[in-house]
């Protein structure tokens, strides 16, 4: 009934609507229900809820414990996914974010909330880095990131799967936080939107832009791609004073 609602009703209309349809149930059933599955209806003044959290499906230990900082690139990834409302439909737009230099890694935007919306975003992650040593990859409690083919992909790629803690809403502020940004930079700023070939076409713009130009106030007012630029010359340096 809570989906029939297009995941608009709140616990209170959904016993309305059970109670219409003569089926007899308490009201503090059915918010008991909506509490222990992670369930809530449109808010006014509030965003929309575009996600829900799998309660059900095994799922790995948070690796992260909010601590978003790494000593190398390709150490510690981070992800979530937005939306922008367009004229045509809402559009979906995942994010896979590096915590060393704050360096967007892989993205993807897509009109379906389905795996292959993250799926697409970790291939492109994937091709596009050259990974050297342990890296883990941090999401939210999401089912698009306990997919069984997700899941499968990032253990194929030999990555550590960490998912942030139920009801903590901290568990991926990094991720939340690129987020903001694209919201900011991009959806407010240069909308409205028709649909999704606009919607792409700008945030690979964006994209572009945050990655080689952007000044991040955390990492010294630097773009991202001169952060890692830096720290492989430095690196470099080192090595060849310790072979002289």
């Amino acid at each position: 009934m809570w989906e029939a609602s297009t995941r608009r009703y709140g616990g209170k209309k959904v016993w309305k609507e059970l109670v219409r349809e003569k089926r007899t149930v308490a009201r503090c059933a059915v918010l008991r229900l909506y509490k222990a599955m992670g369930l809530r209806g449109v808010v006014r003044g509030r965003p929309v809820r575009t996600t829900i959290p799998d309660l059900v499906a095994d799922r790995p230990l948070d690796l992260v414990q909010r601590t978003f900082t790494a000593t190398r690139p390709n150490q510690l990834w981070v992800s979530d996914f937005t939306y922008v409302a367009t004229w045509s439909g809402f559009i979906h737009i995942a994010f896979i974010t590096d915590a060393f230099s704050r360096r967007i890694v892989g993205w993807r935007a897509s009109k379906s909330m389905r795996s292959d919306l993250v799926l697409d975003a970790l291939e492109q992650a994937l091709y596009d880095r050259d990974l050297e040593g342990p890296l883990v990859y941090h999401s939210d409690l999401e089912a698009q990131y306990l997919a069984i083919r997700y899941t499968d992909r990032l253990l194929e790629a030999g990555i550590e799967a960490s998912v942030g803690s139920r009801g903590d809403a901290y568990d991926n502020a990094l991720a939340e936080t690129i987020n903001g940004l694209y919201k900011v930079e991009v959806i407010y700023h240069l909308g409205p939107w028709k649909g999704l070939e606009d919607v792409e076409y700008a945030t690979l713009e964006w994209v572009a832009w945050y990655n080689s130009q952007r000044l991040m106030e955390p990492l010294g007012y630097v773009p991202p791609a001169e952060f890692e630029e830096q720290f492989h010359r430095t690196q470099a340096e080192t090595s060849a004073l310790v072979l002289n």
